[in-house]
């Protein structure tokens, strides 16, 4: 009786530690990879930094994709934080106003010029840029980078301090922005080309020359001094209706004599 207790002891044992092996292989199996290396090695330089409660703020959040890479904090510090109000549901839309949705290091903002617009992991919140070309002379809206290239450990994470909390008040609307746009006038392949005149009708050549043609008419002249014809004009008037004359006769007599 002792050696069936203690069989059957064995083969419950047994069966269930290949149960917990099953469903530990199962859990391992449906588990998501570690895919927030970045942000881990993000929040280790930041508390180095002594930007604890931005951290803190950071972890009153569930894992969220969008601060797993591709992004750049803007971090106030904990001096400015201790000042600032923060209820639990407002955590989330803070964080997404401090977050830029690329990695963006201190040197790539230098090549932004002033007035240009950055958007935020908050889609209705913008920033202004005003480029002073310094270390210290880059503001966002109301705020400063002041510590810049603190999160450089990862591939894609990036986080600058900042010198105060972007506030919503200070948002640039997408309604300021397009009042402030230029119109661009349409590239000259899109508007339309003046419409073609007709070419002129062509002109009528008589097929016959008129008289006018072999004698010129002279230009009329004024009425005051159709009186004042000199003799010279009657002259060769007359010597041309001779010539004309002449040239009609001679065929005539010259068939007559024949």
């Amino acid at each position: 009786m002792t050696i069936k207790l203690m069989a059957t002891h064995t083969i419950l044992t047994m069966f269930a530690l290949l149960m917990a092996a099953h469903f530990k292989s199962i859990s391992s199996t449906n588990l998501p990879p570690k895919d927030d290396q970045d942000l881990r090695l993000a929040m280790e330089e930041m508390q180095k930094a002594n930007y604890f409660t931005f951290v803190m703020l950071l972890n009153m959040l569930p894992l969220n994709p969008k601060f797993l890479a591709n992004v750049t904090f803007l971090m106030p510090n904990d001096r400015m934080l201790s000042k600032t109000v923060i209820p639990e549901n407002a955590v989330s839309n803070f964080l997404h106003r401090h977050s830029i949705p690329s990695p963006l290091i201190f040197e790539h903002f230098l090549y932004i010029p002033t007035g240009s617009i950055l958007p935020s992991l908050m889609l209705e919140y913008l920033m202004n840029v005003s480029n002073g070309g310094g270390r210290r002379s880059f503001v966002l809206n109301n705020v400063k980078i002041i510590s810049p290239n603190i999160c450089t450990i990862g591939s894609s994470i990036r986080c600058h301090g900042i010198d105060g909390v972007l506030n919503p008040e200070s948002n640039i609307s997408l309604h300021t922005c397009s009042n402030t746009m230029v119109p661009v006038p349409p590239p000259p392949s899109l508007v339309a080309p003046p419409p073609l005149l007709p070419p002129p009708p062509p002109s009528l050549v008589p097929f016959f020359s008129s008289p006018e043609d072999d004698f010129p008419v002279p230009a009329p002249l004024p009425a005051d001094s159709s009186q004042h014809i000199s003799g010279s004009s009657k002259l060769s008037l007359g010597r041309k209706v001779l010539k004309s004359m002449a040239t009609i006769l001679v065929p005539l007599m010259i068939g007559v004599s024949i």
